[in-house]
């Protein structure tokens, strides 16, 4: 009976740390979202700049026929 309370209190502690370590927040994967946020801002910028630029040349054109 005293190996089977102790292995429960050492499995009670092992959840304890995992759940701990799941609150935890690494800066790395923060920095690391954070480089894929900006990748993904940086091409729909580039793409609604050459949706502008090509409504632009468009337009230009109607009018110059």
């Amino acid at each position: 009976m005293s190996k089977q309370l102790k292995f429960n209190s050492h499995t009670h502690l092992n959840e304890e740390v995992r759940f701990i370590n799941k609150d935890k927040v690494k800066l790395t994967d923060l920095l690391e979202r954070l480089n894929e946020e900006k990748k993904k801002e940086r091409n729909s910028n580039i793409a609604l700049s050459v949706a502008a630029v090509s409504a632009v040349t468009v337009f230009g054109i109607i009018l110059s026929l």
